[in-house]
């Protein structure tokens, strides 16, 4: 498949130069094409966590994107918008640009969002952890930890397939990241401190380096790249490649932590039930608040994007911090934000299949 695209790629540069315009977008959607039968078949099936795979579409992104920006430069903006409705679902389409978060608009859901994620949700994680962890400090910091660090890339995706307000989720991903990275020490202090050291300035010191520093630094690698090889060979390109080497460096944080509790694990894997439980009830509370919340106070798109925008956690940054700040201790902590992978992805599956039902499915006029 990749030979196939390798040749593509040839003859569709060969295209642009020998061949008008819509010989070459002829081409792309022939390319497109020969990618989107498993897409639509998953579509279809509402297999909605392998449409979140980042690596099966990846050449379906490109292309699309390719297609995108070759419309945007020669002023065809409407036909942007079918193709961005058609293929919503594909991670590269669902990216998002941080200029949304200046723009008016489900200031409502947020303040709702910041309430739920900082003022009710890091206090059931520890009443939680209280009760299953009462033995172990460092559990009950990691699922605290799990609980502190709202909205994830996946937070718009999730969103978006569930039909919600993206706009709004938008903004809770980056607000929730802000608020949540600056807190953080503070919470962990706060409500563990009792129980085990908690070194917040090595908190807050790996923040920045996790947090803050990666966000300057991709900003001006995007700015150096875009002078270098231009808008459109950055967004059609190398914007593409920049998400998988993100998923591939998580999968190896994932991989080191579990690794690290390996003998623990082999020797009682009773442990990883008694693990999930837990887990698995904080986001059943989560779940359970953020929808009452939002069939209450909000409208069903804004409601959706609550749900997926106060249930959804940050782990690669939690599992991160638990890795860098606690040293080995940290494995224990690491081994319930990893377990917590498991439960996250699958729940935000199943509540899109289930979202008709919880929420009153929209008219046609209202699509």
């Amino acid at each position: 498949d990749y030979c196939l695209c390798f040749f593509d790629h040839i003859r569709e540069s060969i295209n642009f130069r020998l061949a008008d315009a819509e010989t070459y977008l002829a081409d792309l959607d022939k390319q497109i094409k020969h990618h989107t039968h498993e897409y639509k078949r998953l579509v279809n099936d509402e297999n909605f966590d392998q449409l979140s795979s980042l690596f099966r579409f990846e050449e379906l992104g490109k292309l699309l994107i390719k297609k995108i920006e070759y419309l945007r430069t020669h002023d065809r903006e409407d036909e942007v918008g079918a193709i961005l409705e058609e293929y919503k679902y594909v991670p590269d389409v669902c990216s998002f640009k941080i200029n949304e978060l200046l723009e008016k608009g489900g200031e409502k859901a947020n303040v709702i969002a910041l309430v739920l994620n900082f003022g009710i949700m890091p206090f059931i994680a520890f009443g939680i952890g209280k009760v299953f962890f009462a033995d172990s400090p460092l559990m009950i910091v990691g699922i605290l930890l799990s609980a502190l660090l709202p909205t994830s890339g996946m937070t718009i995706s999730w969103t978006s397939f569930a039909k919600g307000n993206v706009h709004s989720a938008i903004k809770m991903t980056i607000i929730g990241l802000i608020v949540g990275s600056v807190a953080t020490p503070f919470y962990i202090k706060m409500l563990a401190g009792a129980t085990i050291t908690i070194p917040v300035k090595d908190v807050f010191n790996q923040i920045i380096l996790i947090v803050f520093l990666p966000m300057i630094l991709g900003y001006l690698s995007q700015k150096v790249l875009i002078k270098i090889f231009g808008e459109k060979k950055f967004s059609s390109t190398i914007k593409s490649k920049f998400p998988t080497l993100s998923t591939l460096g998580v999968l190896g944080v994932v991989f080191v932590a579990m690794a690290m509790k390996a003998k623990t694990i082999t020797g009682n894997p009773y442990i990883i039930l008694k693990s999930l439980l837990p887990i698995a009830l904080l986001y059943l509370i989560n779940y359970v608040i953020s929808t009452l919340v939002g069939k209450v106070f909000l409208s069903r798109e804004d409601a959706i994007a609550l749900v997926y925008g106060t249930v959804m956690r940050n782990l690669s940054i939690a599992l991160a911090i638990a890795m860098t700040v606690f040293g080995k201790e940290g494995s224990e902590i690491a081994l319930i934000i990893a377990l917590s992978y498991v439960i996250q992805v699958k729940s935000a599956a199943w509540y899109v299949k289930f979202t008709d039902k919880i929420f009153k499915k929209p008219s046609i006029k209202e699509n």
